[in-house]
C-alpha cells in the first residue's frame, strides 16, 4: 500500500542519504511527478533538523531555470519534516554529455548554464559547498538540455534564513573527497566563501573535459580519506590536455563522446581551456575566479574567440584571437593583399620587358639612322655609335660579288 503524506502519495523511494530520503511523490490527485525529501525517521537532533530546515528555506527563496524548484513544505504526522520540489529524471551531467556525445563546445554551452544557478544562488547567499556531477542533473525541456541543481543540503548560508549558522557550528567535514576546495577540507578554515563552489565548479569542468578527476586515485583502488584529503592540499593536477596525452588507453574513446579526433581533442583543449580550468582549480582562492559568472564570462570569450582572462595575453595572441574572430574579413584582406602583390609583381614584370624592347628598338633606330646618313664607310669608323667593321660586314652581305657584275669586269 502506498504511503500518502499530506497530499502527496509516495510512490518510491529514488535516494537516501546521510540526512533524509528521496520519495517520487505526486499529489492525490494527479497533476505531475514531484520529488518529496523527507528527513529520516529518527534523526531528530537539533542539528540535523536545522540542517534541513536551511536547505528547505535557500530552496523556497531561490528561482532559477537552473535549479530544482520547491512547491511545498510541512510535516508529517510523526513529526518528520519534509518538502516537495521539482523531479528531476534526468542523468549527471558527466553521463548525460557521454551518452549524447556533446561536442566540447556544446559541453561548454551547457555548463555556463550551470554556472548561471551557482551564481544565483550566490546572489542569494547560498553557498552549495557539494558541487558534483550527482547534484547536476540534466533533463531536456523542449528538446533543449536544461541542467538541474539539487540537493542543498549541505549549503551554507552567508546570511543564514535559521537561527544560526548551522553548517559552522557542526565544525564537521561537509563534501565530496575530489569536488571540494582545499579550504573546505581545511578544518581550520572557517571562512568559507563562493570561491569554494568556484572550485568545485572547475573541477566539474575538467571531469567534462578530461572525463576524469583532476587528482586521480590508483585504478582499483579505494584512497583513504586523509591520503585524499593530504593530495588535495599538497599536490597539483596536470592540466586537462596532458591528462588525457598521459591516458593513450582511453584516448581515442574521450574523443571518440565528443565526436572529434584524438589529436583534435588534445590540440583543442591546449591553450584556453586549460588556462581557464586550471585558474578555477587555484589552491590559493586568491588566484582563482572571485564568482561563478566570471568563469562563465570567460568560457564565453572563448566560445566566442576573445582573449581570455585566464591567459597572460600577448600581442601575437590577441591578434591571433582577433584573426579567429574575423575569419571571413581576414580572408577577404589577405585575398586582397595577395592580389594586388600579383598585380605588382606582374607590372613589374612587363615593365621591365617593355622598358628592354624600348632600349632595343632605341638602338636598331639610331644605327639605321646612322647607317643612311653616312655614306663613305670611313667617316662611319669615325662614328663611335655606329661600329665601322660591323657596318662593312653588313654592307658586303647586302652587295653582289664584283665578278659576276659585268661593269665590273676588266677592260
Amino acid at each position: 500500500q502506498q504511503r500518502v503524506l499530506g497530499p502527496y502519495r509516495l510512490l518510491r523511494k529514488i535516494g537516501e542519504g546521510g540526512m533524509g530520503q528521496v520519495w517520487l511523490a505526486e499529489p492525490t490527485a494527479p497533476l505531475q511527478r514531484l520529488a518529496l525529501k523527507l528527513i529520516r525517521a529518527g534523526f531528530y537532533d537539533d542539528i540535523l533538523i536545522q540542517r534541513f530546515l536551511s536547505e528547505r528555506q535557500s530552496l523556497a527563496i531561490m528561482n532559477h531555470p537552473g535549479i530544482a524548484k520547491v512547491f511545498d513544505a510541512g510535516t508529517s504526522p510523526e513529526g518528520q519534516p519534509y518538502f516537495v520540489m521539482e523531479y528531476v529524471s534526468g542523468p549527471p551531467i558527466t553521463d548525460y554529455c557521454d551518452q549524447k556525445q556533446l561536442t566540447v563546445r556544446e559541453r561548454l554551452e551547457l555548463y555556463i548554464k550551470v554556472c548561471e544557478g551557482v551564481q544565483h544562488a550566490h546572489q542569494k547567499a547560498v553557498i552549495h559547498r557539494d558541487l558534483k556531477p550527482a547534484n547536476i542533473l540534466v533533463t531536456e525541456v523542449d528538446g533543449k538540455a536544461t541542467p538541474r541543481i539539487i540537493d542543498f543540503g549541505v549549503a551554507k548560508t552567508v546570511t543564514s534564513h535559521v537561527d544560526g549558522d548551522t553548517l559552522t557550528q557542526m565544525k564537521g567535514f561537509v563534501g565530496t573527497p575530489g569536488y571540494m576546495s582545499p579550504e573546505q577540507a581545511d578544518p581550520t578554515v572557517e571562512d568559507i566563501d563562493t570561491r569554494t563552489d568556484v572550485y568545485s565548479l572547475g573541477v566539474v569542468l575538467y571531469v567534462l573535459l578530461a572525463g576524469t578527476l583532476p587528482l586521480r586515485t590508483d585504478q582499483g583502488k579505494k584512497q583513504p580519506l586523509h591520503e585524499a584529503l593530504r593530495q588535495l592540499q599538497e599536490e597539483e593536477p596536470p592540466s586537462p590536455s596532458t591528462r588525457i596525452k598521459s591516458s593513450p588507453g582511453t584516448w581515442s574513446a574521450l574523443a571518440e563522446s565528443r565526436r572529434t579526433q584524438p589529436h583534435h581533442l588534445v590540440t583543442q583543449l591546449r591553450g584556453d581551456l586549460d588556462w581557464i580550468t586550471m585558474k578555477a582549480l587555484e589552491k590559493d582562492r586568491a588566484r582563482r575566479y572571485g564568482t561563478p559568472s566570471e568563469l562563465a564570462l570567460d568560457i564565453g570569450r572563448y566560445l566566442r574567440n576573445e582573449p581570455v582572462v585566464a591567459r597572460p595575453a600577448s600581442t601575437s595572441y590577441r591578434l591571433r584571437k582577433y584573426l579567429l574572430r574575423h575569419r571571413l574579413a581576414a580572408s577577404v584582406a589577405a585575398m586582397t593583399v595577395v592580389l594586388l602583390a600579383a598585380f605588382a609583381i606582374a607590372q613589374s614584370i612587363q615593365l621591365r620587358r617593355i622598358t628592354r624592347e624600348r632600349d632595343r628598338a632605341d638602338r636598331i633606330s639610331e644605327f639605321m639612322t646612322g647607317m643612311f646618313k653616312v655614306s663613305d664607310p670611313s667617316e662611319l669608323a669615325a662614328t663611335p655609335s655606329v661600329p665601322a667593321k660591323s657596318w662593312i660586314r653588313r654592307r658586303t652581305r647586302l652587295a653582289p660579288a664584283c665578278p659576276r657584275i659585268p661593269s665590273c669586269a676588266p677592260a
